[in-house]
């Protein structure tokens, strides 16, 4: 197939057989200059942004204007690194806990004095949360007052500390009334662009629970590129953002900290819940949404239709989906259903920092399947899985992308990085896609052995481990099987011990209390 050497229609160059970004390149600080991204998100937001935007939650309609924003996190940075906490640079910091408007505020006060963060689901099991403690090693945990009890039963001996306690809150509140404060204090920790920032957890292409190394590069390389695609909208400055999706998966995780540099106000949702989602839509004049598939799901779902229609969403642009694909026949419904909103869907890993290519304009919008083109300074390849060869567009092949924002590694597992990464930096996916002639991003398959169930990764080897572990089970086996509402879920084939009268329940019922997932 003959391809121009230019790669300006597409991307393409037929030379290198390498796919470019075709969005305006984001200014990134020289690698080599010592800057946390909490130090590189301040240096953007400037008194236009920082004087009307709020972080919210939907729950309580708690807000946390932006004027106190930088103050409280040197606030509690400075009172973190004091007695009775003393967190010192590269000490890490679990965090189990739903989405609220005190995580970005956290999250930034540890990045600015060098501490790893390292956010958990607060729905999964012991043995799950126990597992992600030994991988990330904290020196403390934030939690809420729901998980402190997993915590605890863990056996976890250092300090714990209560995000919702008026211990947290006054390390950000300061008492000033001696007219003293934490912030006056020199916050003296030099941070490296190459050091930790977060341990995410993924099954990277197969095999168990891995702690994927993000590094303050990785992060500013994700926030840089959302203040160049930032553009102007229809909504009031500054625009007012939705974010359904967990601060603990990289999409909620980047997202977060993506709004906070642009100084856009942020409305989080603790738990998936329709009609919380609906009201807040309508109360505080949501503009962009940050949604799972399951959300896109439920809005376009008939046993919705009351609820939804009977809300003004006027004020709704634009809604982004990630952590999985969007079914051609949810995006038609969600098109016939709300005929003046952008969906829009985006791609990545947590390998990746997030997404790697994003739809980025009403036309891109139309085009239905694809998951946007390259961000800046990301390149890729397709690889054909038989032959290791580079294909041009319009071929299925695996993809591998290369760029600032690829991970430091997995912790504690070279062998992990190894096969991921090769050593001129690609990363591969394990995912089927192609690219048309536009430079549209289309997945395909997966040829990793992974399970997205609502956009989370559930390794099968994990589950068969366990199904494996019961005294009446011989053999398992898991594979994925499609589903509307969660894309995919996990079935089971298990060959009963000789002489057992197990059932299907007790099966789901043993997985259950060890996984945060049910297995069908």
């Amino acid at each position: 197939m003959a391809v121009s050497n230019s790669h300006s229609q597409n991307g393409f160059c037929s030379k290198t057989l390498i796919f470019h970004s075709l969005r305006p390149s984001s200014f990134l600080p020289p690698q080599a200059t010592h800057l946390s991204v909490t130090d590189f998100i301040f240096s953007l937001l400037n008194t236009t942004t920082t004087t009307a935007g709020s972080l919210i939650d939907a729950t309580t309609r708690h807000r946390i204007p932006y004027t106190d924003v930088k103050l409280f996190v040197r606030n509690l940075a400075a009172a973190l690194r004091q007695p009775p906490v003393s967190l010192t640079k590269g000490n890490c910091a679990f965090i189990i806990s739903h989405n609220s408007s005190y995580l970005p505020i956290l999250f930034l006060s540890l990045f600015s004095i060098g501490v790893t963060v390292s956010p958990a689901n607060p729905a999964s099991s012991i043995s799950e949360i126990s597992r992600q403690i030994r991988i990330c090693k904290p020196v403390v945990i934030f939690a809420t007052v729901e998980s402190v009890r997993k915590v605890s039963e863990t056996g976890f001996n250092n300090r714990i500390v209560v995000i919702e306690s008026s211990e947290f809150e006054s390390m950000m509140r300061v008492d000033r009334s001696n007219g003293s404060e934490f912030s006056d204090v020199k916050i003296d920790v030099s941070v490296s662009q190459s050091d930790t920032a977060a341990i995410l957890y993924s099954s990277g292409t197969t095999g168990n629970t891995k702690g994927v190394r993000l590094t303050h590069r990785n992060l500013i390389s994700s926030v840089a590129g959302a203040i160049t695609s930032r553009k102007s909208t229809c909504c009031d400055s500054p625009a007012v953002y939705l974010c359904t999706v967990p601060y603990f998966h990289v999409y909620g995780f980047t997202f977060c900290v993506r709004m906070v540099a642009c100084g856009e106000s942020l409305v989080s949702v603790a738990r998936f819940d329709l009609r919380l989602i609906v009201r807040s839509i309508e109360e505080f004049r949501v503009c962009y949404m940050a949604v799972a598939p399951p959300v896109v799901v439920a809005l376009v779902d008939g046993n919705n239709e009351r609820l939804v229609n009977g809300a003004d969403l006027r004020s709704l642009d634009t809604v982004f989906s990630g952590g999985a694909p969007l079914t051609v026949a949810v995006i038609r419904k969600f098109k016939r259903r709300f005929q003046d909103v952008s969906l829009v869907q985006t791609y990545g890993l947590t390998e990746t920092t997030g997404a790697i290519s994003r739809v980025a304009s009403p036309y891109e919008s139309t085009i239905v399947g694809t998951v946007g083109r390259l961000i800046a300074h990301c390149e890729a390849k397709i690889i054909d899985p038989n032959t290791g060869v580079s294909l041009p567009p319009m071929n299925h092949g695996e993809l591998w992308v290369r760029g600032p924002s690829i991970m430091k590694g997995y912790v504690d597992d070279k062998q992990g990085i190894n096969t991921m990464v090769d050593s001129d930096g690609w990363l591969r996916t394990g995912d089927l896609c192609f690219f048309n002639n536009e430079g549209f991003l289309f997945v395909v398959d997966r040829l990793k052995e992974l399970i997205k169930y609502k956009g989370y990764q559930v390794p099968p080897a994990e589950l068969e481990q366990i199904l494996h572990s019961h005294p009446d089970i011989t053999e398992a086996a898991v594979i994925p099987y499609p589903d509307e509402a969660a894309g995919q879920v996990p079935m089971g084939f298990v060959v009963k011990r000789k002489g057992s009268t197990i059932d299907e329940t007790q099966v789901k019922d043993y997985v259950a209390k060890q996984v945060g997932i049910f297995i069908n």
